[in-house]
């Protein structure tokens, strides 16, 4: 910094204030600043700078299944925008999601001074281990769980699923059948509850959903269940991967899809539009999810008032695994 300073022509000071991006700094001092650290290749020794200013501007995040496409989403999501922020971000990857880990990856991140915590971790356990969290350390879930401890950011899954629900109502299908997410997390219930939503108002039967684990095999035996019974002619899924498994079974079983009978997943993977046939979803995009952890988290950490952010809700994107349902 004192070399910095030097070649600019101005105190250590005024450098550290431009670093610190202060408002009132002159245009023409900034621009000397910011021309002598490119030619010093100038980088602040970042763990001198948190113990100077008791700020880390560094955001943790504990991550569980950050290999399938929306956890990794979300979490490229949250990395550009907390650089955009002028923060860093330290990850603690989770092999097991549980009250012990998830509390032992919290106490890691503290540990670290972080100024808060995004958890991309959607089981219910995830956001129980959240109230857990430090007072000084502002947390933000991907959960649809929101006591008012923390910071809930998710997609509205009742509406998405009640939207996918009324897609197959709409093309005629009476007996739809849900293959629905695991125990243990609210998104499954609130997709159960979306799908049980629109047979209500249609006045049709919401017959026992297809517990799977958000996996293409368990979407695979889901499927066989419900081949099991001739009166579904549609089937809801609670993700694509577990769509995707059903596609095998009705294939398998010599159904024609979407001839015969009618899927809808949820969550629009890359892989969504090169199934056999083109998968009909509800989009959720994942990456906005990260970005708006992150303007949540903004608002704690500056001791913002919260403001009311629009609401996220999924898109229907209809391809080719939807059609009238066939004739009796």
């Amino acid at each position: 910094m004192a070399d910095v300073a030097r070649l600019a022509q101005v105190s250590q000071q005024t450098v550290s204030r431009v670093l610190n991006d202060y408002a009132f700094i002159k245009p023409d001092t900034r621009e000397r600043v910011l021309k002598a650290i490119a030619s010093l290749d100038y980088r602040p020794n970042m763990a001198a700078r948190t113990l100077a200013t008791s700020r880390s501007r560094t955001i943790g995040v504990v991550a569980s299944d950050y290999l399938s496409f929306g956890p990794a989403s979300a979490l490229f999501g949250v990395e550009q925008a907390a650089s955009e922020e002028g923060y860093g971000v330290s990850i603690v990857s989770l092999r097991e999601s549980n009250r012990e880990t998830i509390a032992e990856a919290l106490a890691r991140l503290v540990g670290q001074s972080v100024e808060g915590i995004v958890m991309i971790s959607p089981q219910d356990v995830s956001a129980s281990a959240a109230f857990l969290s430090f007072d000084n350390v502002p947390v933000v879930t991907l959960s649809s769980v929101d006591t008012g401890e923390h910071t809930s950011i998710m997609y509205d899954s009742v509406e998405g699923s009640r939207a996918a629900t009324q897609h197959l109502i709409e093309l005629g299908h009476k007996w739809i059948a849900h293959l629905a997410g695991p125990a243990g997390f609210t998104v499954s219930e609130s997709r159960i509850h979306g799908w049980r939503k629109a047979l209500g108002a249609a006045h049709l039967v919401a017959a026992d959903p297809f517990v799977c684990d958000w996996t293409a095999e368990s979407g695979y035996l889901g499927g066989k269940q419900v081949l099991a019974d001739p009166r579904f002619t549609a089937a809801y899924c609670a993700n694509d991967r577990i769509a995707q498994g059903l596609l095998l079974a009705l294939h398998e079983a010599g159904r024609v899809v979407p001839r015969d009978f009618s899927v809808v997943g949820f969550d629009d993977v890359p892989e969504a539009a090169y199934c056999i046939p083109p998968l009909t979803t509800m989009r959720q995009d994942f990456t906005k999810l990260g970005r708006r952890c992150i303007e949540a988290l903004m608002v704690r950490i500056n001791g913002e008032p919260p403001q009311e952010a629009d609401p996220l809700l999924p898109v229907l994107i209809e391809r080719s695994s939807t059609s009238r349902a066939p004739l009796p």
